[in-house]
């Protein structure tokens, strides 16, 4: 294998969540696990949260509500979700990676990239990692290894559950050139669709596309870069500064479908001050607004809005949400809406707002 000019590993916690709850019930080791909720697979409107690799055998899945993995997996342990558990065994083991010696860059609960140099073996830096999480945690993780980001966390794809993987450029094609356009992290289904369109189907077939054919539909900056992501490039940069919450939410599944527009709008007023009053709290700047709409038929569709100008007045977060409640159809019945309130990225202290009701 080929060294590049650095390696960068991509280190994913295997079932994080429940792997977690096995820590505490070591008895349950090896059969059906179910976190979601209060823990009650009766309780309407509640979904999963994650699935041990067991459950997942039954076609369960993160996101499926509580009562359809009953009924599909109907001899499994449901749990309650405790986020302040995986808070805590999140920060052990990203400590565990830090305490390496090599740049660790955080991406959330369950992953991050480790950054090394051309001359270490990243095989055996990825057996590392995995002996020294297990030793010091309890949980086990898959490793993927290559010189970029997106490469790397492909694949992971590759090793898991627990296993190493390494796509380079010796392999690539060869790994990835028959997938579909979607394996390529950073592509989704409205690109993959596109694509389609453009009768471009597999990641060869992206990777032998014109970069003129592409920009003319995705404008030049998706476009090339869903190109380079084809080709198997991606960003090679790995950085140790903390990891800064790009947004932040809060989503609210009711228990009856909401069908007066009035009460959606109270819904969606209470989730944007809710979000915003955190943001304030940790001295943020909120740059974009988004609201999610899900109908009692589970189609699922989020507007945005950026704001003139990043800020935390109420009156222009909230009016903004509102006015992208107001752009969605409301004929149909409503059984989930969310709001995300995008940050500034730069460090800039703000005064407190008040956002009481």
């Amino acid at each position: 294998m080929s060294s590049p000019a650095q390696w960068i590993l991509h280190v994913d916690l295997d079932q994080f969540l429940a792997s977690v709850e096995l820590r505490r019930r070591p008895d349950l080791v090896g059969l059906p696990v179910i976190v979601g909720g209060s823990g009650d697979p009766t309780e309407a409107r509640k979904v999963v949260t994650c699935a041990s690799y067991e459950a997942r055998a039954f076609g369960v899945r993160a996101g499926m509500p509580l009562r359809a993995a009953a009924k599909r997996c109907p001899d499994a342990t449901f749990l309650p979700s405790d986020p302040d558990a995986y808070d805590a065994a999140s920060e052990q083991v990203m400590q565990a990676l830090r305490d390496l010696g090599h740049p660790v860059e955080v991406w959330g609960w369950d992953e991050a990239y480790v950054g090394a140099g051309p001359t270490e073996d990243p095989f055996d830096l990825a057996r590392r990692i995995q002996q020294t999480i297990a030793a010091q945690t309890g949980l086990t993780c898959s490793v993927g290894i290559s010189d970029n980001k997106q490469r790397a966390k492909v694949a992971t794809g590759f090793g898991k559950p627990a296993g190493i993987a390494a796509l380079t450029d010796d392999n690539w094609m060869t790994m990835m050139g028959d997938r579909p356009v979607d394996a390529l992290w950073g592509v989704g289904p409205k690109t993959a669709k596109k694509l389609s369109a453009m009768g471009i189907s597999t990641v060869a077939d992206l990777a032998a596309t014109d970069a003129s054919a592409l920009t003319a539909t995705f404008g030049p900056t998706t476009g090339l870069w869903i190109l380079l992501l084809a080709k198997g490039g991606g960003d090679t940069t790995v950085s140790a500064a903390p990891w800064v919450p790009r947004s932040r939410s809060h989503v609210v599944t009711f228990p009856e479908d909401l069908t007066d527009r009035a009460d959606m709008a109270t819904a969606v007023t209470d989730l944007a001050r809710r979000t915003l009053t955190e943001i304030v709290d940790e001295h943020r700047v909120v740059t974009r607004v988004a609201v999610t709409v899900r109908t009692a038929t589970f189609f699922t569709r989020t507007k945005i809005r950026t704001l003139p100008a990043p800020g935390t007045d109420p009156e222009i977060v909230v009016g903004t949400a509102l006015d992208l409640l107001g752009e969605f159809d409301l004929s149909r019945p409503v059984r989930l809406l969310g709001v995300r309130l995008d940050l500034a990225m730069t460090e800039r202290p703000v005064a407190a707002v008040g956002t009481e009701s």
